[in-house]
Parts: structure tokens; sequence; C-alpha cells
């Protein structure tokens, strides 16, 4: 197989083509690569199980969602992210089947609401969990909570798009890109965190994640 193959979502978005090194979201990103992701899970402790909505609104939570079953839980940005479409929609196509057939969930969470991801389910068809957690709790509580900066706030506001009225707590709060996987018994077992949102976790590196931990069917090996 060769990398691009392994790499869909990689391969995706660079179809989408590059942007201008000078523009502000461009800039962004190359100022988040450069920091250090402020990361505070650890493995082996509880993920955080805070309230959440699911799509039609209705209370709900990680922990609920899953049943007693292993998850591989996405935190993404929202339904306005044309890299989130992507990542979510190779996570339909290429890794749900999978991890169905393994007896493992498949959560994705984000800060916008409930409607918003009715949006997401309905456009890309998503036969899995999504949520929404507003004040981006679990974000926080993972230590991956990140902002828009000021130039990429402006030129969001210039395209339309609000994170103020997006986002449920009214705050323009973003979760960096996040995979992790919980155990049967809720414990936090691996974490792959993209500070630059337009990389995420491909779904061959969740799968060899599950195959080294011995995860399959709400039984760890």
């Amino acid at each position: 197989m060769t990398p691009q193959a392994n790499a869909p979502i990689a391969r995706a978005v660079g179809e989408m083509g590059g942007g201008d090194p000078a523009d502000p979201f461009s800039q962004e990103r190359a100022g988040l690569r450069a920091a250090a992701a402020p990361v505070t899970a650890v493995p082996g402790t509880d993920l955080p199980d805070p309230p959440m909505l699911d799509a039609g609104g209705t209370a709900t939570s990680v922990s609920a969602a899953r049943a007693g079953r292993p998850a591989v839980v996405v935190l993404y940005r929202g339904a306005w992210c044309p890299f989130c479409n992507v990542a979510l929609r190779v996570y339909r196509e290429q890794l749900q089947p999978e991890l169905l057939a393994r007896g493992i969930a498949l959560i994705a969470v984000s800060p916008q609401h409930p409607d918003g991801s009715l949006t997401m389910r309905e456009k890309h068809d998503l036969d899995f969990a999504v949520l929404s957690d507003p004040g981006n709790r679990l974000a926080i509580s993972l230590g991956v909570l990140t902002a828009p900066s000021p130039e990429a706030r402006e030129a969001q506001l210039a395209l339309g798009l609000d994170l103020e009225a997006v986002n449920a707590d009214g705050t323009t709060g973003l979760p960096m890109p996040t995979t992790a996987i919980v155990d049967g018994a809720g414990r936090l077992v691996w974490i792959d965190v993209h500070p630059d949102y337009a990389t995420r976790t491909e779904p061959h590196q969740v799968l060899d994640a599950l195959d080294g931990l011995g995860i399959q069917g709400g039984v760890r090996g």
C-alpha cells in the first residue's frame, strides 16, 4: 500500500489545494504547529465524562453513547470546518465498519449547537454518535482547547462565520482535533492531538493502536 493510500485524509486535504502562506489561516496553522500542545490527558486515567447533548438536543454523555463498549472518541471543530468534514467522511467510510466489526463505538464531539451536530449527521449520513459539548468541557479536561487567532477570527467573520453564534456556549473556543481511545471501563488508553487543524489521525493509525492495545469487543488483552 502506498503512503497516500494509507493516508486518505491527508490525500483528500491535499486535493483541496494549499492556501496562501500569507493568509490568516495559514499563519494561524503555522503558529499552532510551532507551539507545544498543552495536553494534560494521561493514559491510564478515566476519560472525563461531562454532560453533553445528542444531535436532537437530548442530554447524554460519552459514557452513555458508548454503553459499556470501548470507544474511539473524536473531538472536531464543527460542521463549518472543511477539514472536519473530510475527516468524518473518511472515518464513516473507512474506520466505522471496522470498529463495528470489533464491537467498538465511534463518537464525535464538537462545541457546536446540537442542530449543527444534526447538520453534520445529515450531510454525511453518519451512523455513529455525534455529540455537542457546550463549554468545551471535554477539550478543557484533556488540555486541547484553543481559539482562533485575532487575524483568523476577523477572517472568519468576513466569511460569515461567527463562532460565538455557532458554539453552544457563545464563545470562540475550539478543540484541537483529537482522537482518543477509551477502553470498556472508561479509561483513556491512547490519544493523538493535532494542533494544526488541517491534519488528522488517519484510520490506520487508530486501528494499529487498537491492535497494539489488544482492545476488541469490550475486552482489553
